[in-house]
């Protein structure tokens, strides 16, 4: 029997899922619902392990994104921020009635910096965090959102942001913390995005310090047919440093798919 989860939905019209990012909860895109629930319904849920649904593990990739699409509507407009996103598109790939469109924020197909001249994260930080949640998770928690923030203009007032609108939920549950730093050092998508149908919108941070820009050209020869845009002056979390103009780009390319 499939379980339920728990889920937020605000506005009425299209359903759109919002899927938020490690150590998280859906409370970061609290502050975007007045813009989008004027068009959209929209459908914030927590991922298993994580705020309302903490009492649930997270497993592994594809067992998620079946219990994603058991949960949403068919023809969702799914909206997947960093591990979130790794998570929107294996949903599109393995569930692909699930998804009508597919937008992506500061995420990639594979998170892991690699030998062979891949650009991301350095294996040595994550290790580093997997190494500390054995200690303190709270604080390694906040370390993650400062090198989320770092290179932002507006770093400080970010990592406040952020820790404002988690605040009023659940902690997450530890061993999914775990599992899903897993899942960013091992899941590697990049040979699947090719197949993704669904129209596709991937928004970038040009100062963000885990997705390197100049990775975005990579993935672009990888997905040709999707649209890429790199956004100025914002780092790993723009829709917290610059939510009107994230807004703007994710409302202009629904208009042009519609």
């Amino acid at each position: 029997m499939t379980r339920v989860l728990q889920q937020r939905i605000t506005g009425t019209g299209l359903p759109m899922v919002l899927l938020h990012g490690w150590g998280l909860n859906s409370g970061v895109f609290d502050h975007l619902l007045p813009l989008l629930s004027q068009q959209y319904s929209v459908h914030l849920i927590d991922l298993p392990g994580f705020g309302d649904n903490s009492d649930m593990p997270l497993g592994p990739l594809s067992d998620v994104a079946r219990l994603i699409a058991a949960n949403i509507p068919d023809g969702s407009i799914v909206i997947g921020w960093s591990l979130g996103g790794l998570i929107a598109q294996q949903l599109a790939l393995q569930h692909p009635a699930a998804v009508s469109r597919l937008v992506t924020i500061a995420s990639t197909p594979h998170f892991m910096q690699d030998d062979e001249g891949w650009l991301g994260i350095a294996p040595n930080v994550l290790g580093m965090f997997e190494q500390q949640l054995a200690h303190d998770y709270k604080k390694t928690i906040q370390r993650f959102l400062a090198i989320q923030a770092m290179g932002s203009l507006s770093a400080k007032q970010d990592i406040h942001a952020i820790k404002h609108a988690i605040a009023a939920y659940p902690d997450p549950c530890e061993a999914s913390l775990l599992t899903g730093l897993q899942l960013l050092q091992d899941v590697d998508l990049r040979e699947q995005i090719s197949a993704i149908t669904q129209p596709t919108l991937r928004l970038y941070g040009r100062l963000d310090a885990l997705i390197p820009h100049q990775v975005v050209p990579v993935i672009a020869e990888l997905q040709p047919k999707a649209q890429h845009v790199v956004m100025e002056h914002v780092s790993h979390a723009p829709f917290i440093s610059d939510k009107a103009a994230t807004c703007a780009h994710i409302l202009s390319f629904l208009s042009a798919h519609r």
